[in-house]
Order: structure tokens, then C-alpha cells, then sequence
């Protein structure tokens, strides 16, 4: 499975001066254990995932 995350910086307008955060845009929700362990292999907790909606 190929997934595509975005590291982001948070709450700071300059590049490398704050909190790191992923993103991971997804088709479906994926199982809890497997969202788990993508924040766990790119070493953020902060991970946020969402699904599009129409």
C-alpha cells in the first residue's frame, strides 16, 4: 500500500522553527492499529488523516 504524507510546520509562518505534524490524505478509513503505526514509522504523533467528503 502506497500512501501519500505531507510534514507540515505548525503554528509558525517560518519553515523549520516549530512543530512538525503530518497529513495523510486517504480514499478510507484504515483500521486504527494501521493509523497508529504511521504516525509511530514517521516519529510524529502529531498525524492527522481525513477522507474526502462531497
Amino acid at each position: 500500500m502506497a500512501l501519500t504524507i505531507y510534514q507540515i510546520d505548525v503554528f509558525e509562518n517560518k519553515l523549520f522553527e516549530d512543530n512538525p505534524a503530518a497529513v495523510c490524505p486517504l480514499e478510507k478509513w484504515l483500521p486504527d492499529e494501521l493509523m497508529q503505526s504511521i504516525a509511530s514509522e514517521n516519529n510524529l504523533s502529531e498525524t492527522a488523516s481525513f477522507i474526502p467528503t462531497g
